[in-house]
């Protein structure tokens, strides 16, 4: 009886150091922020995102050309190949607004509003 209640407490320790390490490590794990390009626009055209917390962007081209995702005031520039997504991660932003572009076409825009 008595290795079954030392079982059972090393069982639930276990469990409660398991479940204390995947909450620590979905804290730290920055937010992700969808965009699309399609049509040579940015969908949405507008986000909101935390201000004074890293996020990332996970960038999605359903056109058939590549597209460049630029900022050169944040030193962010990724291609994303057609039909492909990728990940970019920003660093943590000031509270305000940044605009992110297509540097293979200028006319598309995508603005960051950090509060």
């Amino acid at each position: 009886m008595r290795l079954v209640t030392s079982f059972s407490l090393l069982l639930a320790t276990a469990l409660t150091l398991m479940l204390a390490a995947a909450l620590v490590d979905a804290a730290d794990k920055p937010a992700e922020v969808a965009l699309t390009i399609e049509k040579q626009k940015f969908e949405p055209a507008e986000v909101r995102v935390k201000a004074g917390a890293p996020f990332v962007l996970v960038v999605t081209n359903k056109d058939s050309k590549p597209a460049e995702v630029e900022n050169k005031d944040l030193k962010v520039e990724k291609v994303v190949a057609p039909g492909k997504t990728v990940s970019i991660r920003v660093r943590a932003l000031k509270a305000g607004s940044y605009v992110f572009v297509d540097d293979f076409n200028k006319s598309a825009q995508v603005k960051i509003v950090a509060e």
